[in-house]
């Protein structure tokens, strides 16, 4: 992101001053000519099926800041592993390529710099082989002692640094394995958290019991980025200043805990730490590896060593492989992304190339859909904790990770499959399956989350552990949205009783500015377009004012340039929301909203459509260096490296329908507004 537009950060205190995008002179109020859009949306489609993969999927690297490939230097270092000569370096030097000007690493592109990934950065660079007195190495030191020093680093870094001796195990808050003994209703059981939290701390309960320590090769120690020494550090608690809140209640548990942990009833952990192990074996049994992301794969890795497993135990070299099938090439350099993306791409791809009009015969459509009837998944995972007695049909989000489908992604494949297919032939179970599916994940609140019914218990973000805020999986407004845009193909009005429910649920969500908060996506722009996606699709009075609010969000959000963008600083900042760089797949975002809102005419839709035809490349794709996609809000970030594709052809190609048409492909296919306010179950079989 260019400087001008992200002076955000945050040691300095500096305000974000909102887009400063330039004009564009390609860009004005008239209509783009449609012939010209037609050729464009052709050649982006043509560039989209060239790069399926022959299996029949899409996917590219998922990019991340660099937490990822420095936790995955020190993971080599606590598991003795040799690499090949040359990773090291490769790695150490793509690491070297994302420092920021202030010396420091940010999280996301053109953001200010973080402390945890800087000191992430650093010591990785250390073992690595640079030197203290490296270049890179002194600015960084400088940043970090500007902050305080390394003792103000996040939890997982602390934990981390903790098992190099780097960090005092007297600083890191308690997480007693005996956890696993709790009942699935109490509070601070394991399925009380989420589905990313689960995996990532069941093993760690095997660190937290072992207190591992790995020695660093001499002079690869970072004490010189303590102020205070690091034999000195002790826990500290900011308590609040209610005597009685959730976060006191919190600290107190903790000093108890911390007791407990030095002094454990030996039978009591002992039996803990069996049923950890026996929980994680199954999950592990599979080419995906624990949960299917980096940090919960890694702990895993840890775990099976803590426990006894030699390296070369057919089990353990899974997970090993697995973990390594997450490192790629950048150029000539090494990163590691956090988890693949395939299932995600694929029915985003297919959607754009619907609206776009592709040839239903081409082989690579019959190719994905092939593709994705192997990939749903059967397996009764932790979602039947919450939702019992429901037949398992979905879609993960990666290659495998059958324990943890997601609506969102079982969504967006149903949608294809419908679009497609709007008969339903040869397809009616997998439809029934996952449709019931994802209609008993609603909450009781009306909305639907990721992975999880009803993972609401939002006090628990007040444990010391959980100081990244993401502990939770609640119900949130984009994946409301999606799942009542794929209601609204398969012919289910607003009427249908749970999507009233969801409706209320929306508007409740709804920002006074207009907007929708985006869990999933940078943010504020990508909520509001998924819920008018939904809103859409099932048939909603598309002038009614709520909805136009949402509108005049968008059109005062727009950018002199003729784009949209936001930067990912709006998660810490409410006030810059909609302000930011303007990128190829947020403009796409807000267009498809306007259009969904009854604005195709509109000139700041003309202008957004002239933004992607003038920044379209020759090879019919769009450059996107910005982070849109979103892991935790305020902590990690994403970098879809096909969102700026797929979702410009999207938004060109329902442009081009409706200015042409009036309507759109999945309008011409579906006809919901002509439909019963909801099908009868026969539909489906």
């Amino acid at each position: 992101m260019d400087k001008r537009t992200q002076g955000i950060a945050e040691s300095s205190g500096k305000e974000f001053s909102g887009s400063v995008a330039p004009e564009n002179p390609n860009v004005s109020d008239r209509s783009p000519d449609l012939a010209e859009v037609g050729d464009r949306i052709d050649r982006a489609m043509a560039s989209l099926l060239d790069r399926q993969h022959p299996d029949g999927y899409w996917v590219e690297p998922l990019e991340a800041d660099v937490t990822i490939v420095s936790e995955y230097i020190m993971l080599q270092f606590l598991l003795g592993r040799r690499r090949p000569d040359d990773f090291f370096k490769r790695a150490a030097e793509f690491i070297l390529s994302s420092q920021g000007e202030d010396g420091g690493w940010p999280l996301y592109h053109g953001g200010p710099a973080d402390i945890s990934a800087t000191v992430k950065a650093y010591f990785a660079l250390k073992l690595a082989g640079y030197h203290v007195d490296h270049p890179a190495l002194a600015r960084a030191r400088g940043l970090v002692h500007e902050r305080g020093g390394a003792i103000n680093v996040n939890v997982f870094t602390r934990i981390a640094l903790a098992q190099f001796g780097q960090y005092s195990w007297k600083a890191i808050p308690a997480l007693p394995p005996e956890m696993v003994l709790l009942p699935s209703w109490f509070p601070l059981s394991i399925y009380t958290v989420s589905y990313w939290s689960r995996t990532v701390i069941m093993g760690l309960l095997f660190v937290y019991h072992h207190r591992p320590l790995t020695p660093v090769p001499e002079g690869c120690g970072i004490e010189e980025l303590f102020i205070t020494p690091m034999e000195n550090v002790t826990v500290r608690y900011s308590w609040d200043r209610k005597i009685v809140s959730w976060k006191n209640l919190f600290f107190l548990l903790d000093i108890i805990l911390q007791a407990w942990n030095r002094h454990p009833l030996p039978f009591l952990r002992k039996r803990a730490l069996k049923k950890a192990l026996e929980w994680l074996i199954p999950r592990l049994k599979g080419d995906g590896g624990l949960g299917a992301i980096y940090p919960a794969m890694a702990n895993s890795a840890l775990a099976l060593k803590l426990s006894g497993y030699p390296m070369d135990h057919p089990l353990f070299q899974r997970v090993l492989s697995s973990i390594d099938d997450l490192v790629f090439d950048v150029g000539n350099l090494k990163s590691v992304q956090p988890c693949f993306s395939p299932i995600w791409d694929t029915s985003l791809a297919l959607g754009a190339l619907f609206e776009a009009g592709a040839d239903p015969s081409h082989p690579g459509i019959a190719r994905a859909f092939a593709w994705f009837r192997q990939k749903e998944v059967r397996t009764v995972g932790d979602w039947s904790v919450r939702v019992p007695d429901v037949e398992a049909g979905g879609w993960a989000f990666q290659f495998e990770n059958d324990f943890y489908p997601d609506v969102d992604d079982t969504s967006v494949v149903l949608m294809d499959f419908a679009k497609w297919n709007p008969g339903f032939s040869g397809c009616g179970d997998l439809f029934r399956r996952g449709t019931e599916w994802i209609l008993e994940m609603q909450g009781t609140d009306g909305g639907w989350a990721a992975f999880d019914k009803d993972n609401d218990l939002l006090f628990l973000n007040n444990i010391p552990f959980a100081d990244h805020g993401a502990l939770l999986d609640p119900s949130t407004s984009d994946v409301t949205g999606r799942v009542a845009e794929l209601l609204g193909i398969l012919g289910y009005g607003h009427e249908f009783p749970p999507l009233r429910r969801a409706i209320r649920f929306l508007k409740k969500e709804q920002e006074d500015d207009g907007s929708w908060y985006g869990r999933w996506g940078v943010n504020y722009i990508y909520g509001t377009w998924s819920v008018m996606a939904g809103l859409k699709a099932i048939g909603e009075d598309m002038t009614l004012p709520y909805i136009q609010k949402a509108m005049q969000f968008l059109f005062s959000s727009q950018n002199p340039d003729g784009g949209w963008g936001e930067s990912c600083y709006s998660y810490f900042r409410k006030g810059t929301a909609g302000k930011g760089v303007s990128t190829p797949s947020q403009t796409a975002w807000a267009l498809i909203s306007l259009i969904h809102g009854g604005h195709p005419d509109h000139p700041s839709v003309s202008r957004g459509v002239s933004f992607l035809l003038s920044g379209m490349r020759p090879d019919g794709r769009w450059d996107e260096k910005e982070y849109t996609g979103t892991g935790f809000p305020r902590v990690f970030y994403l970098r879809y490296n096909m969102y700026r594709d797929y979702f410009p052809l999207w938004a060109l190609s329902l442009y081009r329908n409706v200015r042409s048409r009036g309507y759109s492909r999945v309008e011409e296919i579906s006809g919901h507004w002509k439909r019963a306010p909801y099908p009868p179950a026969a539909r489906f079989r």
